[in-house]
């Protein structure tokens, strides 16, 4: 249970730091509107609740997971967080946590996003159900992995309706050949 401490810590840390450096500026993102519709706040709220809540109750909560899972837990969270970053990175200036359109944003459609549209939820999700199955809980891991999966459906659909409205024709192309969050299948 310690490590899977440390890695919630390291995500909280790591997500804090993102929302403090990577929101949008006034100026660098002209006429927004209200294109993130709340979803940034839905989503960490959503995270917070569904980790806590899943972290807190693990114990009464049981159905639990064999040992080699709680295991493969620890390395499907790390590898989130590697995807999540490497993404974030592959995006530099590009990537903020609202949903923002610059002036001069053009659609990233190489690197991790050639596969998928949105490689940095995916990370997020991976680290999400990967500390699910490392607290050793089946119903610790439900209670993480549903409420931010469905709240990530919020907020994809916000952004690619943000993006849709920026490059039309050419996002349209895009989504036809590549995956929301897993190549191939979704």
């Amino acid at each position: 249970m310690q490590t899977v401490q440390i890695i919630g810590t390291l995500f909280f840390l790591s997500e804090l730091t993102l929302l403090i450096v990577k929101r949008s500026r006034s100026g660098k993102a002209p006429q927004q509107g209200d294109r993130d519709k709340h979803s940034l706040l839905i989503l960490w709220v959503t995270i917070c609740v569904s980790m806590t809540l899943g972290m807190t109750f693990t114990r009464q909560w049981g159905l639990w997971l064999p040992f080699y899972l709680q295991t493969a837990g620890i390395v499907i969270a790390v590898a989130g967080m590697i995807l999540r970053w490497i993404s974030i990175l592959q995006l530099g200036r590009l990537f903020t946590v609202d949903v923002a359109i610059r002036d001069s944003h053009q659609l990233k459609t190489s690197g991790l996003y050639k596969y998928v549209r949105h490689p940095s939820y995916a990370g997020l999700l991976l680290i999400v159900a990967g500390m699910g199955f490392a607290t050793g809980s089946l119903i610790s891991t439900l209670v993480m992995v549903i409420p931010i999966f469905l709240a990530l459906q919020y907020r994809i659909r916000t952004e690619e309706a943000a993006l849709l409205a920026a490059f039309g024709d050419s996002y349209r192309d895009y989504c036809q050949r590549t995956s929301r969050l897993i190549p191939g299948i979704y």
